[in-house]
Formats: structure tokens, C-alpha cells, sequence
């Protein structure tokens, strides 16, 4: 299976026709089908890492002050409890916890409702660990590779650049904000990956685009995962209320 990270911004997004959400419709056509998704999502932060466990994983709407057509979607994709205990036991170099409280964010749900909307694939969310440092979480990534031969799509769900409080509402993208985009995309494309895992030494616009890292974390789970020689493909290319960018990435598969 190819690997994605997506963008995926404003909870409006789920209910709204746009270049974003059309993008993600046309994506779930295009890819092959999975027999189960694997989300990595900005909005579900523990200590430990947790992989949801549940048969029937519940819609979390984990925003608030939207209108209230955005409340009143739910998105009743399956769970696995046997295959997230297979998981688990595939990662025996970290120790992966068995959840059964959480469900489905608006990272994973607000995505998955455009590119599946018969939501007929088992959904499984793993957490991030906020305790641990960027090269855990890619290093953690690795030991999901099996996953890609077993049909399984794995998709990071968050921002590249992100920082809400210093959002434009005239819809004008800071240079700031493109220039991090821009030097991302850059160490992407030449598989550059040791300065996108160390994102901290990449100067000014690295601090004012990642003040808080829980967006841009999911993306190194995807970059863990390449495989030689696999291609790039990207999407969604703007940054949008100034600081904020939609860029996803496909990984893998022919495009």
C-alpha cells in the first residue's frame, strides 16, 4: 500500500465542499482499497502510545463553537480489536497499550468521511506519545512496515505548518509559513530525512511553524516508512489563513 499524510485543517473541512476535501475524495478513489486504515492523528496525545481497540470506535468531536451541521456527522467505521493486538504485538521493540476509551478525532474522521465515505474499512488510530522526542516516533514508524504488504493504509493526519494563534483571516500565507512548507518540501522530495526529524534546527521559521509539534509529528511516520526508490507525490499545495499548511504527501504506488 502506498502511505499518506494529509493536511487536514479546519474541522469545517468535513462538511465542506472545497479544493481540500475534493482532493481527498478524488485520493480514496484513486488508491487501492484497504482492508484497514491506520491512523496517526495530531489530536489524540497520551503518555505511552495507545492503539484504539474497540469493535465500534465512536465519533469524537474534539472541537467546539462550530456550526452545529458539523456536530451531527458520524462516521461508524468498525474498529478490530484482533487486528490492533496484532499491532501490538508487532512492535515488541515499544510497548504499544490496548485502548478502549478513545475512538475516531476529527484529524482521522473529518479526512476519512471525503476519502471513504461509506466508512465500510476498519479505522484503528494510534496515539502520540507527547512525553518522547521526534526520533521515537519515527523509529516507532519503522516497526509498522509489515503493515504496508498486509493492504493496510497508513495515514498521518496533521500540519506541516500549523500555529493557530497567529492565523490570517484574510487568507494570506505568511513568508514565514512558506518558506517552512517550501525547505519541508525540499528535504521530502531528496529524502532528506535526519534535518526533518531534527525540525528544531531549522531556523526561525521551524519555531514560529511548529510552536507545538503535535501537528507535525505524523508526517515522520509516513517518511519512516519509504522505501527506496518509491515515489512522491504531493497534494493540497497551499497554505491557507496564513499559517497554516494543507500539503499532504503520497508515498509509494503508481500516480
Amino acid at each position: 500500500m502506498p502511505i499518506v499524510f494529509v493536511g487536514h485543517g479546519s474541522p469545517m473541512n468535513a462538511i465542506e465542499k472545497n479544493e481540500f476535501s475534493i482532493k481527498w475524495n478524488n485520493i480514496g478513489k484513486q488508491l487501492p482499497v484497504p482492508k484497514l486504515i491506520l491512523c496517526i492523528s495530531a489530536h489524540w496525545e497520551t503518555e505511552g502510545t495507545h492503539i484504539t481497540a474497540m469493535k465500534n470506535p465512536r465519533t469524537i468531536y474534539d472541537f467546539y463553537g462550530f456550526p452545529e451541521e458539523l456536530y451531527k456527522i458520524n462516521y461508524p467505521a468498525p474498529g478490530s480489536p484482533e487486528r490492533a493486538d496484532e499491532i501490538k504485538k508487532a512492535t515488541a521493540e515499544t510497548e504499544v497499550l490496548l485502548d478502549n476509551q478513545w475512538g475516531l478525532d476529527h484529524g482521522c474522521w473529518s479526512v476519512l468521511y471525503h476519502m471513504y465515505p461509506k466508512a465500510n474499512i476498519p479505522v484503528l488510530q494510534l496515539s502520540l506519545d507527547h512525553t518522547k522526542p521526534p526520533e521515537y516516533h519515527y523509529n516507532l514508524a519503522k516497526q509498522l512496515s509489515s503493515l504496508r504488504d498486509q493492504k493496510v493504509l497508513i495515514i498521518g493526519s496533521g500540519n506541516m505548518v500549523h500555529n493557530l494563534r497567529m492565523i490570517d483571516w484574510n487568507d494570506e500565507a505568511f513568508d514565514w509559513a512558506l518558506e517552512f512548507d517550501n525547505k519541508l518540501t525540499g528535504l521530502i522530495k531528496n529524502r532528506d530525512h535526519s534535518p526533518l526529524i531534527n525540525y528544531s534546527s531549522l531556523g526561525e521559521a521551524a519555531k514560529l511553524s511548529i510552536p507545538t509539534n503535535e501537528h507535525y509529528l505524523p508526517l515522520l511516520y509516513i517518511l519512516a516508512l519509504q522505501e527506496d526508490n518509491e515515489q512522491i507525490h504531493f497534494f493540497n499545495e497551499r497554505v491557507t489563513l496564513g499559517s497554516i499548511s494543507m500539503r499532504g504527501v503520497i508515498i509509494g504506488g503508481e500516480r
